[in-house]
């Protein structure tokens, strides 16, 4: 079996309530006392954290898998944007092929290969600083150096404790939950669901309610190489829907809520595309997702497309952010 098949069997049986997972209970056991003992050295001083000058702010979540991070975090962005506030992003780049330094500052000419798919989504969808290091402090401390930032915005990270934290946002996917509330490896939680009471905000994607919903609204499809006179596919359209994400499965549903016949062609979450995973696809159009489409433009054709989403914020949720980063000192 490939690691992809692996992998694919780990989420199922986590989600769909295997029986073998129970085997797996004495390792989660193990796994959790490590976490907690962690955890409980950085609260006691015994490992020290990095207390940046200004409010650091964590999105992140307790399951594998996507959830929804990078537009909250795109969101949230944009919103302290148009406050007047001066954001600034830091991001362990999964993804980025680590031949290259860290911290690496993202900048118009960085490549997924370079810095990650994330946090070049970010800084190409924002325009704000976007530093990348997996030591996470070290990446604050170079995105101060550099940038007057009011406030430092952390892509992930909810374990990493060596950073510390303001605020702190989980994100959860309203539809999947938390499986079987199992911790590695006998469930795809990090930490044991206890975790999410001490967070400051949880959002919930796919949830209804005012103060915890999450909300991502489809802005559209659009070309990965622009030029005169394109149109995108129509409703009716056969496409190819290629997705490198955590729950591709969430992307193919828009897009056949759209009206669009699909044929789905799942990747791994980060998958590096090469020109032969796309260009092959030519009997009808492509139409990926915008985290796979930073790394897919430098070979992409007149009929390659991405979806463009949005995450709609809990108003409350941005208002106590922006009054961290007004705060006085």
């Amino acid at each position: 079996m490939t690691s992809r098949g692996i992998e694919a069997a780990l989420l199922r049986g986590w989600y769909e309530g295997a029986c073998w997972t129970w085997l797996l209970r004495p390792l989660e056991a193990v796994y959790r006392a490590v976490a907690a003992l962690r955890r409980l050295l950085y609260r006691l001083g015994v490992c020290k954290a990095y207390r940046a000058p200004v409010p650091v702010v964590i999105v992140g979540n307790i399951t594998l898998g996507g959830t929804g991070k990078t537009p909250v975090i795109v969101a949230l962005v944009e919103a302290l944007q148009a406050r007047g506030l001066r954001p600034g992003v830091v991001s362990r780049g999964y993804g980025a092929n680590g031949s290259g330094s860290f911290p690496h500052t993202v900048s118009a000419t960085s490549s997924a290969a370079d810095c990650g798919d994330e946090p070049l989504l970010i800084f190409q969808r924002t325009g704000a600083p976007c530093v990348v290091d997996p030591d996470r402090p070290a990446a604050v401390r170079s995105l101060l150096a550099q940038h007057p930032v009011d406030i430092v915005l952390c892509d992930d990270g909810l374990q990493h404790y060596a950073l510390a934290r303001d605020f702190e946002i989980a994100v959860l996917d309203a539809e999947r939950g938390l499986g079987n509330g199992f911790c590695l490896p006998a469930g795809p939680l990090r930490e044991p669901p206890s975790r999410l009471k001490t967070v400051d905000a949880l959002l919930w994607r796919g949830g209804t309610a005012v103060e915890t919903g999450l909300t991502l609204d489809v802005d559209g499809v659009f070309a990965l190489r622009p030029m005169p006179g394109q149109s995108p596919p129509g409703a009716g359209a056969r496409v190819h829907a290629v997705a490198g994400i955590g729950q591709p499965q969430q992307f193919q549903a828009t897009l056949t809520a759209m009206g669009y016949r699909v044929i789905a062609h799942n990747f791994p979450d980060h998958h590096r595309f090469s020109a032969r995973d796309i260009t092959v696809l030519d009997d009808a159009p492509v139409i990926m997702t915008e985290k796979d489409a930073v790394k897919c433009r430098a070979f992409a054709g007149v009929n390659h497309w991405y979806l463009k989403i949005s995450a709609r914020l809990p108003e409350t949720v941005v208002d106590r952010i922006a009054a961290l980063a007004t705060r006085t000192p």
